[in-house]
C-alpha cells in the first residue's frame, strides 16, 4: 500500500511540474524561443516559415497570426521597467529609442486585445507622427489624463499591455549597433 501511495504522489508531482514548466514555457518563454529587453517581449521566431516547436505551441495558445519575418516583429509589455504591471490608474512615460524600422505603431490593448485608446483619439502612436528630441529620442505619454507632447490617450480602469509593431525591421537580425535597445517605461502618478 505504501508503494502504491509513493508512486501515485511521484506521478502527481510529475505531471504537476510538467504542466507548470508547459505553461510556463508558453507565456513567459524567454528560455524557450521568446526573447525579452528589459518589459518588452517577443517571439523572433513567430513570423518564421518553421518556427521552433515552443513559439508554434504560443502561437497557437493565443490564437495569433504573427507577421512574416521579413514583415516585422512586435514587442508587448505588461509591466513597467521596475516589474510592476501596467494599469491605467497610473500615467507612464515611455523615453529611448526603438531598434532600426522603417515604421512602427504603439497601442494599448487590454487581456482580450481591445484598444482601449479613447474613442475621440488616435487608436495608436505612429513613429510618422511623433516629435522627437534632437538625438532621435522620443518621449511617450500614456495614460488616462493629459500629458504635454506625444500622449496616448487611454480610457477606462484595469491592466493593460502596451504592444509596440516593427515593420519593417532588423532587430534581432545582428546588422549594427544599438538593435537592441527598447524605451524604458516609467510609471508617473497614479489616482
Amino acid at each position: 500500500m505504501r508503494f502504491v501511495l509513493r508512486l501515485l504522489m511521484t506521478i502527481a508531482l510529475a505531471l504537476g511540474i510538467g504542466f507548470g514548466l508547459s505553461s510556463f514555457a508558453l507565456t513567459d518563454g524567454r528560455l524557450f524561443g521568446g526573447s525579452a529587453i528589459g518589459p518588452w517581449a517577443s517571439w523572433p521566431d513567430a513570423g518564421a516559415s518553421e518556427p521552433n516547436p515552443y513559439t508554434r505551441a504560443h502561437l497557437t495558445r493565443e490564437a495569433a497570426l504573427p507577421l512574416g519575418r521579413s514583415e516585422g516583429l512586435q514587442f508587448l509589455a505588461t509591466s513597467d521597467s521596475s516589474g510592476r504591471p501596467l494599469t491605467r490608474a497610473c500615467a507612464y512615460r515611455l523615453v529611448g529609442h526603438v531598434p532600426v524600422s522603417t515604421f512602427w505603431t504603439l497601442v494599448a490593448v487590454d487581456e482580450n486585445w481591445i484598444n482601449l485608446a479613447a474613442p475621440d483619439a488616435n487608436a495608436a502612436l505612429r513613429s510618422s507622427e511623433i516629435a522627437r528630441d534632437s538625438d532621435g529620442a522620443m518621449t511617450l505619454h500614456i495614460g488616462t489624463r493629459l500629458a504635454p507632447g506625444n500622449w496616448l490617450e487611454l480610457v477606462g480602469d484595469g491592466p493593460f499591455s502596451l504592444a509596440l509593431t516593427l515593420y519593417d525591421t532588423t532587430a534581432f537580425s545582428g546588422f549594427g549597433a544599438g538593435n537592441d535597445t527598447m524605451p524604458t517605461i516609467t510609471r508617473g502618478a497614479c489616482s
